[in-house]
């Protein structure tokens, strides 16, 4: 596909990482001020995009991504029952019922017996990890259904086609204007372009707890994830979904996991199984 925008993801994601006037100084200097950038992504200020052009969204989701981010996979069954394996109290239960059984097998006197002790602790343990790991798996699949639904339930107003229309969060792209409000939890990276008295709460991105003033001389950067908690405003939306500052972090956070996750579970699984 040619190339369709003044400026590409790559860019877009680096814009995104500065902070404060950092942030301002380097659209001033780099792309010549808000008002080229927005002419850069082909959007417009004053009309938003043309949302019944399904071919121009779509060159937008290909040019800069959906504004989804994937769930991590799920955890399995086996891996659910070896969390669920590691309480200390049941491990001391297996070491006891292991003890139980080479004694009852070796030194009691009714060795057709003896171990019947043992054994029985065994299994009441195995059944304490299938029903700890049945009820986690039940809770996950709940949580993401749950999830899912909001996912698809959840709208913000975007100006298309001259007008304020409530878009669902997975459709917006980039070069949408987005008209926040207080209450709204901001669905992708963006560039304060207008408004009044805006204060953002940032701490879920960066743990500061004070409420951060945002305009188009001092603090530009709007970052998705934070939520609005005064004041309104238009914002150009510049990253979404995994792009974002807020997908980013996520998908260091998994990615990291999934790789601790990786180095463990063949084996976690195959001891699972001999036991």
């Amino acid at each position: 596909m040619p190339e369709k925008f003044g400026i590409n993801l790559t860019q877009l994601k680096d814009l995104m990482e500065n902070r404060g006037t950092d942030g301002k100084d380097k659209i001033d200097n780099d792309y010549g001020g808000t008002e080229k950038l927005v002419e850069l992504l082909k959007a417009n200020i004053h009309t938003g995009l043309d949302g019944n052009d399904a071919e121009e969204l779509e060159n937008r989701v290909q040019a800069f991504g959906r504004n989804y981010i994937p769930p991590k996979p799920p955890k399995s069954f086996f891996l659910l029952m070896w969390e669920a394996a590691q309480d200390v109290t049941l491990i001391i239960l297996v070491v006891a019922a292991v003890i139980g059984i080479v004694l009852g097998l070796t030194v009691e006197e009714d060795k057709e017996t003896g171990w019947i002790e043992g054994a029985a602790i065994l299994i009441s343990v195995c059944l304490v990890i299938l029903v700890t790991a049945g009820n986690d798996w039940s809770k996950e699949r709940q949580f993401r259904s749950l999830q899912t639904k909001i996912d698809d339930d959840n709208a913000i107003s975007v100006i298309r086609n001259s007008e304020s229309q409530k878009v669902f969060t997975k459709e917006i792209v980039v070069g949408d204007i987005i008209q926040l409000g207080y209450g709204d939890i901001l669905p992708a990276d963006g560039i304060y372009l207008s408004g009044n008295d805006l204060r953002i709460d940032e701490s879920t991105l960066t743990g500061e707890t004070d409420q951060i003033k945002k305009s188009a001389e001092k603090d530009p950067m709007l970052l998705s994830g934070t939520s609005v908690m005064e004041g309104s405003c238009k914002m150009l939306v510049t990253a979404v979904g995994p792009n974002s500052q807020a997908g980013i972090i996520v998908s260091l956070i998994e990615g990291r996991d999934s790789d601790e996750d990786s180095d463990s579970d063949s084996g976690k699984v195959l001891i699972l199984m001999l036991w």
